[in-house]
């Protein structure tokens, strides 16, 4: 029954969205770049639904806009309207991008032996409430096979050690390549090397158990508990080649007091993780985030 229901959800929002685009633009502040945009859409016969915009300061700073628009016949007609909108993008020299509402973003999800966060992105799929479609669960342990094939979602175990992470990763990315949009690092507990990340730039989220830049690397609730700290949080950033320092996407805290030990430290964390991480997966897969100089524009 429940599958069903799903089956009719997923249905009726692939049937809405069919239409929906959404565009993102960045480029140098200057006059006239949201009048120009509306006035193309507008003559395209697009209907725009929603439109944002942001600068880093108005007289020389950068601006970025998202807008989700509805046109007729989209899948049809939006390769001329992307090519006609180079004259526009050319004259504000804008870096921009258009999606189709309709074509669910592919995920491949990363763990290891916790599954808090790999848990939380599997029932908001199957709620409905991640508009994506999860090709793949990857983990270095098997233990999270029959918790994965439950949903129906092919699961591969590579196992990873200091020896074979080479080979690894040559796995992984064979398996990825052509059949993954984003991957998701949920606790997956490895580093992921340069070599893979070039793959997927700024297309790799992990989830951090700390209030990054505080407490990088590992054991983060130990080195928290040790330093005495009243709030404890995590941080969903995209994956660089620098540990722990991406670009950050989205981030909570809660309260906690000297009566708190590491276990339940833990315990409070791994609440905020999977809601923090699931968060960031959606932004991505709605296409409200830019990155721009290590930062992210969240559009929300």
């Amino acid at each position: 029954m429940t599958q069903n229901v799903y089956q009719h959800q997923d249905s009726k929002g692939r049937e809405e969205n069919a239409n929906r685009a959404r565009m993102l633009i960045s480029c140098p502040d200057r006059p006239g770049i949201v009048a120009a945009v509306s006035q193309f859409l507008y003559e395209k016969g697009a209907n725009i639904l929603q439109s944002d915009q942001y600068t880093t300061d108005p007289a020389s700073g950068m601006f970025f806009m998202r807008i989700a628009f509805d046109l007729a016949d989209l899948e049809q007609n939006l390769p001329a309207l992307q090519e006609d909108f180079t004259r526009i993008a050319d004259r504000f020299e804008m870096r921009w991008s258009v999606y189709r509402a309709v074509r669910r973003k592919r995920l491949a999800i990363f763990v290891s032996r916790e599954d808090h966060c790999l848990l939380e992105l599997l029932w908001q799929w199957q709620a409905g409430d991640l508009d994506a479609e999860i090709s793949m669960v990857v983990s270095n342990h098997d233990d999270m096979r029959g918790l994965v094939e439950s949903f129906g979602i092919p699961f591969h175990h590579i196992p990873v050690t200091p020896e074979t992470k080479a080979e690894a990763e040559r796995r992984q990315l064979e398996l990825t390549a052509g059949k993954v949009d984003l991957v998701i690092l949920a606790r997956y507990m490895q580093i992921i090397t340069p070599k893979f990340i070039e793959h997927f730039t700024n297309r790799i989220i992990n989830i951090h158990h700390s209030f990054l830049p505080a407490f990088v690397g590992g054991k983060p609730y130990h080195q928290a508990y040790d330093r005495g700290v009243k709030l404890i949080g995590a941080t969903a950033h995209y994956v660089t080649a620098e540990l722990d320092a991406g670009p950050i996407i989205e981030q909570d805290v809660q309260r906690v007091s000297h009566r708190n030990n590491v276990d339940e430290l833990k315990r409070m964390g791994r609440h905020i993780e999977r809601i923090v991480l699931a968060r960031a997966v959606k932004w991505h897969i709605e296409d409200r985030l830019v990155v721009y100089q290590n930062k992210t524009v969240a559009f929300i």
